[in-house]
């Protein structure tokens, strides 16, 4: 079983920098593909960005590219999404998701979530 803790999210205003961290316990840390994905109130949980578990390949949602980059510290079991020119319509909770290679953006491909972190950024 792999635990994945999200934390750092918090109120910014549009265009200020937030880093989440999301921490997966596990001594395999490394052979995991890692996933951000967020959810609004009442709509579908969308894909933010994932990395492969070499951290070679990464992919990006069409709305975070460009401002979003999505890393990891495999010394630590850690994956952290930098957002940058953050905007209020990124406004969301942020869900961390674990999984075994290959790496994708489909949320039923990861078995394994955070508790989520709320993101709020104000106009």
């Amino acid at each position: 079983q792999v635990q994945v803790v999200e934390s750092w999210g918090g109120l910014v205003q549009a265009g200020d920098s937030l880093r989440l961290s999301c921490v997966a316990s596990g001594r395999t840390f490394l052979t995991y593909v890692m996933a951000w994905f967020r959810q609004a109130p009442g709509k579908e949980r969308e894909f933010v960005a994932a990395l492969a578990s070499g951290a070679a390949a990464k992919r990006y949602a069409d709305s975070v590219r460009g401002r979003f980059t999505i890393s990891r510290d495999n010394t630590k079991n850690t994956v952290y999404l930098q957002m940058n020119n953050l905007q209020p319509e990124d406004t969301d909770v942020y869900y961390c998701a674990a999984d075994l290679p290959p790496y994708g953006s489909g949320e039923s491909k990861y078995d394994y979530w955070g508790q989520g972190t709320q993101v709020t950024v104000s106009s």
